[in-house]
């Protein structure tokens, strides 16, 4: 074995050598150029940062495999699924809302085939897309009509850009959120061609404050859910209804941005700051905004409701072909939307109401039975500890869920070390470091993932 920096070959001669051309015959030449300078470039630091390390036999079909298993690992697909053992159940970063298999089938269903997304079976003419989810919604909201886009941000886009471009939107001072990536409700508001007034103070909002701002050239009265933070101590805000009742009063459009949004009451749960989108509109609130793939439990949307002409305003929007909602993602909504009607029962048949809603106890016993099955191994401490959990994506940000998960200290690896190999394991793991320990929170992983986690710290222990 040669150990010089000068018998590093140029990348031209190893592509030369036999082996490799059929690396490059079973690939492609460029996957296989880069592979090879990739190598090189690793030998070339060993050898700078180790006079004594060494090269291998480039004329070896270990280096030619080797050649194969960069190409390979460039070729797997970015995307991958992990197991989100953070104790977040609704995790911006992992994907937020895992969905439902038949959400998932509708999805493989609508992009296998040629599908009726915008084609009525029924007169042989064109359809619209939005048939295929608005009934749903309004059974389930009380709505008069509904409109889905890509995301709630373009939901609060268009229906602004729709009733108030040219014209002015009063908001609370306190309801002038920022959500994820430093995108704030006040940039939205101009970029729809709004003027934005703001009324009240940062803790106090009052209803004379909304209907002093209110003269000729206002269009919308915005109210905006704080589902991100909280603001505590001496705080006050009007009522919706009565906001609603100013609105009306002024012929002026009263709209909601919620965020998230739920379509059941989860105050059983000890979730009780997230109001349900059906209670919201019969206060009198003029349309209503929320995402699908928050608390809804479906796929990334922006689903907008209320009334009726002020959705068929939206409907011929030009915008709105910017924003609607693309076929993959119509179809998993329609089929998340369809579990919340009988004899579905969404805590069982949504993953997200699921995790929100299983019982302590069977948190506590998935713990104990992960910690059974790594006792075995050569850790140094498993310990199943009381924990919280929360709701996540901006959902309720003082309420926590009480959990339980697994507290874990390997030999030889540092909190950090072990979190890192967790993460390159086959099926990535994500859980979280609190004192010096990786923990691996239950509630928001399920029965089968047991097995999984502990496979991953066998092979991490015996390497």
């Amino acid at each position: 074995m040669v150990k010089t920096l000068r018998d590093l070959p140029q990348i031209q001669a190893l592509l030369d050598l036999p082996l490799i051309q059929d690396v490059a015959a079973r690939y492609s030449r460029a996957e296989t150029v880069a592979a090879v300078r990739h190598i090189t470039n690793e030998l070339r630091s060993a050898l700078l940062a180790d006079a004594g390390a060494g090269l291998p036999e480039f004329d070896d079909a270990g280096f030619a495999d080797r050649i194969a298993t960069v190409i390979e690992a460039a070729r797997a697909p970015s995307l991958r699924p992990v197991i989100n053992a953070t104790g977040i159940v609704i995790h911006t970063n992992l994907g937020r809302a895992p969905m439902a298999p038949q959400a998932v089938e509708a999805m493989r269903a609508a992009g296998a085939a040629p599908s009726n997304l915008e084609f009525d079976l029924s007169t042989g003419k064109r359809g619209s897309r939005h048939s295929h989810v608005e009934e749903l919604i309004c059974s389930l909201t009380g709505a008069e009509a509904a409109v889905v886009v890509n995301n709630c941000a373009a939901a609060v886009l268009l229906s602004l850009m729709a009733t108030a471009s040219g014209r002015k939107v009063v908001a609370s001072r306190g309801e002038l959120i920022e959500i994820g990536g430093s995108f704030r409700l006040p940039d939205v508001i101009v970029q729809s061609g709004a003027q934005l007034c703001e009324v009240g103070a940062t803790n106090k909002t009052r209803l004379s404050d909304y209907e002093t701002a209110i003269d000729a050239g206002t269009a919308v009265l915005l109210k905006s859910h704080t589902s991100n933070y909280k603001i505590v101590g001496f705080t006050s805000s009007p009522a919706r209804q009565d906001i609603a009742k100013l609105a009306a009063k002024n012929d002026v459009i009263f709209i909601e941005d919620l965020g998230s949004g739920v379509l059941i009451d989860l105050s059983p749960f000890g979730l009780n700051d997230e109001p349900v989108v059906a209670d919201i509109l019969k206060t009198g609130v003029d349309l209503v905004m929320f995402s699908g793939d928050k608390l809804l439990g479906g796929p990334q949307a922006g689903i907008i409701a209320g009334r009726r002409d002020i959705i068929a305003a939206l409907k011929s929007h030009p915008l709105m072909r910017a924003v609607r909602i693309d076929k993959l993602s119509l179809a998993a909504l329609e089929a998340t939307l369809r579990l919340y009607q009988p004899p579905h029962d969404p805590l069982i048949a949504i993953p997200v109401l699921r995790m929100l809603s299983t019982p302590l106890d069977v948190v506590h016993r998935r713990a104990q039975a992960l910690a059974a099955l790594l006792a075995p191994l050569d850790l140094i401490h498993v310990e199943v500890k009381e924990t919280a959990a929360f709701v996540g994506a901006g959902s309720l940000p003082t309420q926590d869920l009480p959990s339980f998960a697994v507290a874990i200290e390997l030999a030889a690896f540092s909190a950090d070390a072990l979190a890192a190999a967790l993460r390159q394991s086959e099926t990535p793991i994500i859980g979280r470091i609190e004192r010096g320990q990786v923990l691996l929170d239950m509630r928001t992983t399920g029965d089968a993932d047991i097995v999984v986690i502990a496979k991953a710290l066998a092979q991490i222990s015996a390497a």
